[in-house]
This record gives C-alpha cells, structure tokens and sequence, in this order.
C-alpha cells in the first residue's frame, strides 16, 4: 500500500483496496486471506491485517471457521436465492412503509443520480455496487429503526458479492438500475405502498433470476 494518501485510517484504506479486489474479482471466490500473507502483500503491520480481515468478515465479504483462514465466499445457486429472499422480505416492507410516509431521502436521491450519471458512461461497471447499495440502505435507515438497519446490513455485506457478479458478467445495464430505482422512488413519493412494494420486488426478482441462470 506505499505510496497511498493517508486521507483515512490505515485500516480503512486496507479494507477499501481489499474489499475493492474481492468485489472486481482480482481474488476469486474460495481465496483464503491469511493476516501474514495480506500484511506482507499490502505491506501493513500483522495487526492491521488482522483488523482489516476481521471488518471484511463482519461485512459478509469473508467468510471464516473456527481455528480456519478467512476465505472469499462461493455461492451456489441456493445461496443467491436465500440471500435475496431474505432482503426482499426486509425490503418490500420497508417500501411500503416509506410510501405511507410519501417522503423519499435525500440519500437515496443523491445515489440515484451517482447511478444515472455511471449508466451515462458505460452499459456495465463495479463501481455502480457501492450507489446501489447506498441507494438501499438510505431507504431502510430512514425509517429509523437501528434494529432494522442492523438486520439490513447483514445481509448487504454478502449481497455486495452477487451485485458485483451481475455487473462483472453484465446481467443488467446500469440504466436499467437506475430505471427500477426511479420506479421505486415515483411511488414512494406519491404514497403509494402497493406500488412500491411491486416496483421494489420486480427490481430484486429481475437481479436474482438473472444471476441464477447464468450459474446455470
């Protein structure tokens, strides 16, 4: 990591380069991380490889057993189905009660216009995994529930690895992203649950499917 700007923690800056490699791809799925081999690859302290490895398993990105390296996540198809089960039943409540309130975020419009302004320069890209997951949890924080937003973000951890999968095998074009986004938000602002509980389904529903058929 030498050369890098110290504009955050060490350890924030470590997470953020590995988070970024797992997420692209660079360390495929299966790769074990041991604190030696990361702090001498990234040229870190043993302590600070430690603390990265554990944040990145916190998130879901990694994936370790008692007395066992961390290693990057496989899923199967039976795992990309569970995880997006588990989120659209979180979700599709939380539109529907963000609709009856009839107040989008600012959080969720400003990552939406990061996703429009992505779809306008390419049809597919990792770097929309990041929006896309800010655009989501802006909606599940704003019900202001810590429970919930907990619970959402332990599933979001491991989602970030199939989101990245649809980008890098490019299931689905960033416009169509940001198009279903702008479904979902029409309907919240104009208060209407049903609407936006449809709109949020389909989006989910659509990444799912196209994930599992091309694991065939």
């Amino acid at each position: 990591m030498a050369g890098r700007p110290q504009a955050t923690s060490l350890i924030d800056a470590l997470v953020v380069e590995v988070r970024e490699r797992i997420l692209d791809g660079r360390i495929v799925g299966g790769t074990a991380l041991t604190e030696t081999e990361v702090a001498g690859q990234y040229e870190v302290a043993r302590p600070t490889a430690k603390a990265a490895i554990e944040r990145l398993t916190a998130e879901g990105l990694l994936r370790r057993g008692a007395h066992k390296s961390a290693r990057v996540p496989v899923f199967d198809g039976a795992d990309v189905a569970d995880l997006y089960f588990a989120r659209t039943c979180l979700e599709r409540q939380v539109m529907r009660e963000l609709a009856q309130r009839g107040v989008v975020p600012a959080t969720a419009t400003a990552a939406q216009a990061e996703i429009r302004e992505l779809a306008a320069g390419e049809d597919s890209s990792i770097a929309a995994v990041e929006p896309d997951v800010r655009f989501h949890e802006s909606l599940v924080e704003a019900l202001g529930s810590p429970r919930l937003s907990r619970a959402h973000a332990s599933i979001m951890g491991e989602m970030r690895l199939c989101m990245a999968q649809v980008q890098t095998y490019k299931l689905l074009r960033i416009a169509e992203i940001a198009d279903e986004h702008q479904a979902i938000l029409t309907a919240i602002a104009a208060g209407d649950p049903e609407a936006a509980d449809a709109a949020l389904a389909f989006h989910l529903t659509r990444a799912r499917d196209q994930l599992r058929n091309h694991m065939g």
